[in-house]
């Protein structure tokens, strides 16, 4: 019975309920709304504007970024509008840089309200292959180097990118006089909390309610697999990714995947590791920590599926490796599935998967969405 609970919840994802929306908490500069997980993002709502001041994750105590954001046709008092980058909402000819955004302005039905993007060729979202192909999106060149005439042709009213530490600015994207909307969620401490940055997009292109109610849904689902998992009683251990050239490069501790394993009840052996990011390891530290591993799941970016065979002639070394030779390989394949455009915001789909291989016994969670079984 508990499990027919749990599968009501995760099967909930697609009904999106209206009372996603947290209450506000009311304060004498206006009224702050509530994030539940995300900790680098804070919105102060007023009668006529909206103040969403973003911490910088490199920086503790220390701003990235303030915006302002005003409806068409408002005015603001000028001292309110000193030190901020005021963005006229909702959006109306965004460019977008990064095929995650793009993916969630889709999920979000906002489509029509994107002019152009940057990396063409690393955005697999079909209304951008096909808005480019037929002519009604811009393509405006190399994300690292974009062309500005394009985005100026575009007449783009903002452009959505991601900030890096110490990338030195945005060139002459900062001449341009477009508000750029630094995405900065990936920074965030846990899955749930960069989920929760879509009501943030979402009151950029005025969608604020199906953004709210999207997150609720995945927020209700994500914990309830999670819960589900906990009371499975194995925890069985797990090896992470693959050799990348002569490093191997796995998910630390307090990395967003890092923390799906542990929501997934299973061993992990860099668990205890304080890195938000990746680890790069020598294939001996790999061998030695996890070579016992009962699961090996790993990323690969091919046109077909990878085999067994394949695999081991990348390197002889994965032979010694125990879930090679229990046959208990899974491979993702960020090619030809929608892992990365996905599961930033849906991190509910990937921790299924994940519950899914790891507790064959929940046999409710069906097929994995990202991860097949290796053939031979």
């Amino acid at each position: 019975m508990k499990y027919r609970i749990y599968l009501f919840l995760l099967l909930s994802i697609s009904l999106l309920s209206c009372g996603g929306r947290q209450a506000p908490a009311t304060g004498e500069q206006g009224d702050t709304l509530v994030f539940r997980h995300a900790r680098l993002i804070e919105v102060v709502r007023h009668s006529n504007s909206t103040e969403v001041n973003i911490r910088n994750p490199w920086k503790p105590g220390k701003m990235l970024h303030r915006y302002l954001l005003l409806p068409q046709g408002a005015t603001a008092d000028p001292q309110r509008r000193q030190g901020v980058t005021v963005v006229r909402v909702p959006l109306q000819r965004s460019v977008i840089f990064t095929s995650v955004h793009a993916a969630l302005v889709a999920q979000l039905g906002a489509q029509e309200q994107v002019a152009g993007v940057a990396d063409l060729k690393y955005i697999k979202v079909p209304f951008v292959q096909q808005g480019v192909k037929n002519g009604t999106l811009m393509d405006c060149g190399d994300g690292m180097a974009p062309v500005i005439e394009k985005i100026i042709d575009a007449q783009a009213d903002a452009i959505l990118l991601s900030p890096f530490e110490n990338s030195g600015g945005y060139g002459r994207l900062e001449e341009i006089d477009i508000p750029l909307i630094e995405c900065a969620e990936y920074m965030e401490q846990s899955p749930l909390a960069r989920a929760e940055w879509m009501r943030f997009y979402g009151m950029l292109y005025g969608c604020e309610q199906m953004a709210d109610s999207l997150f609720a849904a995945v927020d209700s689902s994500y914990n309830a697999l999670k819960q589900l998992a906990q009371q499975t009683t194995a925890a069985p251990s797990v090896l992470m990714d693959k050799q990348t050239g002569t490093v191997w490069y796995v998910p630390g501790g307090r990395s967003t995947i890092g923390q799906m394993l542990s929501d997934a009840h299973c061993t992990y052996p860099f668990a205890a590791d304080d890195h938000s990011g990746s680890l790069p390891l020598p294939f001996e530290t790999i061998l030695e920590r996890s070579g016992q591993a009962d699961y090996w799941l790993f990323r690969y970016d091919s046109n077909q599926p990878i085999t067994r065979r394949q695999l081991l002639s990348e390197q002889a070394g994965y032979a010694q490796l125990r879930p090679v030779a229990q046959d208990q390989l899974y491979g993702c394949n960020v090619q030809t599935s929608m892992f990365y455009e996905e599961s930033p915001f849906r991190p509910d789909l990937l921790l299924a998967d994940f519950i899914a291989i790891l507790h064959p016994e929940l046999k409710l969670l069906g097929q994995p969405r990202y991860y097949k079984k290796v053939e031979e």
